[in-house]
C-alpha cells in the first residue's frame, strides 16, 4: 500500500468541504419546504403558500367572507413570509386585510406600492397586488366590511361589537387580482 502525499489529501479538502457545504443547502431547503407547508400557523409565519393557483382575475372577492382566516405570502428581501389574517370583502365586492396596530407588525413594513403577493384562501392561491389604504371614507368601509364579517361567523374571532367606530392604528390594505 502507498501512503497518500500531503499534497493529495490537501487537494481532497476543498471538495470535502464543498460537499459538506452543499448537502446543508439541500437541508436547510427540505426543511424550509416542510416548513411551508405547515405553516403559517396561529402566530408563527411561514414561507411559500401551496395550493391550486387560480389565473382568472377575481373582480367579486365577496366569496372571502366565507372563510374565516386568510393566508397572505409576501416577499421579505430575498424570502417569503406568510401569515394568517383576517380578510374582508366589501357589499361592492372588494377585498381588504385587516391589520391592527399595524405599524409593528413585520409583514407590513415590507409592502410597498403595488405589492406583489400571493393569496390562499381555501387552498386556492391567487397571485395578488396589494396597496394600504389611507382614504378615511374607503378605511371606514373596509372597517364596516369588517364588522360585518367577523359578526357573521359561528366563531369570530376578534369581533368588534357592531356599529364600534374604527380604531386607531388600525391598517387595511386594498387587494386586487395581479392576472
Amino acid at each position: 500500500m502507498s501512503e497518500q502525499s500531503e499534497g493529495e489529501k490537501k487537494s481532497r479538502l476543498p471538495m470535502i468541504l464543498g460537499g459538506g457545504g452543499a448537502g446543508v443547502v439541500v437541508l436547510a431547503f427540505v426543511g424550509f419546504m416542510i416548513y411551508s407547508s405547515t405553516c403559517p400557523c396561529d402566530f408563527t409565519p411561514g414561507g411559500f403558500l401551496f395550493g391550486d393557483r387560480q389565473d382568472e382575475p377575481v373582480a367579486d372577492w365577496r366569496f372571502a367572507n366565507q372563510v374565516e382566516l386568510c393566508q397572505l405570502q409576501i416577499w421579505a428581501g430575498i424570502r417569503p413570509h406568510s401569515i394568517n389574517l383576517n380578510c374582508m370583502a366589501s357589499p361592492d365586492g372588494n377585498l381588504y386585510l385587516s391589520c391592527s396596530v399595524c405599524d409593528t407588525k413585520y409583514w407590513a413594513s415590507h409592502v410597498g406600492e403595488n405589492e406583489p403577493a400571493r393569496m390562499r384562501l381555501d387552498g386556492i392561491v391567487y397571485p395578488v397586488v396589494l396597496n394600504r389604504v389611507t382614504d378615511s371614507a374607503e378605511m371606514d368601509r373596509a372597517w364596516q366590511a369588517r364588522d360585518i364579517k367577523l359578526n357573521s361567523l359561528p366563531n369570530p374571532v376578534g369581533a368588534p361589537t357592531p356599529g364600534s367606530p374604527r380604531v386607531e392604528r388600525w391598517w387595511t390594505f386594498r387587494v386586487e387580482s395581479s392576472t
